[in-house]
């Protein structure tokens, strides 16, 4: 990827809140990345959120229902193989990550750090957020990076986003009692009206920011999807003490 290209991306995500870089990963890379989902989906393999955790909409209702063991997410993906933390640091990331923050990037482990598995039958649905509604840093100034394992699109549960949502100020009564935005009022429908879904080939990945407002949707294909995502900061914005944000170790790029 050339200098100019990549300094056009970051303007879009300036200016979005959100960017696609198409097939920023190989497809060698990305069929090792998601074999290793896959077999480690398979095992089970600690640590997981379950649906059943979060119950979101279309979730099973505890883990003793049908479908109450589906992971929603594999967590700690920084610690579950060498080719994950490879990629979570790899020069492509760490140069964007630069040039966006203007100095070093830090990896959270305690934000995403996961493989995402939206699945078929049991995935629940995921309202619209901002993803800092939980984090607690200086600035609300984190960017994710979303590498899609294999086709996205809107039937299998892709991403949609509100193009510029990231630079608007809103009032707590636009949120609910969970800080999700609320779709019943008229002025946020307005806003999700003009939300947008890009559909993904193995090995694009999406860039935006932690203030961008998002959801997906339910999976209603045959076949699980698997993205996996971690967030980056500058690193002159630290996690506040005693925050979950701060509760593990960072990776400087």
């Amino acid at each position: 990827m050339s200098e100019h290209s990549k300094k056009e991306q970051v303007q879009a995500l300036r200016e979005r809140g959100f960017v696609v870089v198409p097939g920023l990963v190989s497809a060698e890379r990305c069929a090792a990345l998601k074999a290793i989902a896959v077999q480690q989906l398979a095992e089970a393999a600690a640590p997981l959120e379950y649906e059943a955790d979060l119950r979101y909409p279309g979730a099973p209702e505890s883990r003793g229902a049908p479908g109450g063991h589906t992971a929603r997410r594999l967590l700690d993906a920084y610690a579950r193989h060498a080719l994950m933390r490879e990629w979570a640091a790899s020069p492509e990331v760490r140069g964007w990550m630069e040039l966006y923050f203007g100095e070093t990037p830090h990896l959270s482990r305690a934000h995403h750090n996961c493989i995402m598995t939206k699945h078929p039958a049991h995935g629940s649905l995921t309202g619209w957020h901002r993803d800092a509604r939980y984090w607690s840093f200086e600035r609300d100034d984190l960017v994710s990076s979303w590498l899609a394992l294999g086709p996205e699109f809107v039937d299998n549960g892709a991403l949609w986003f509100v193009p510029g949502s990231h630079d608007m100020m809103f009032t707590s009564e636009r949120f609910d009692a969970a800080k999700f935005f609320r779709a019943d009022l008229p002025e946020n429908q307005a806003l999700i009206e003009r939300a947008v879904s890009p559909e993904l080939n193995p090995g694009d990945v999406v860039f935006f920011h932690c203030n961008t407002l998002h959801s997906a949707g339910r999976n209603v294909t045959n076949d699980i999807k698997f993205s996996l995502v971690f967030t980056y900061h500058g690193a002159s914005n630290v996690p506040l003490p005693g925050t979950r944000s701060a509760s593990k170790p960072e990776v400087v790029l």
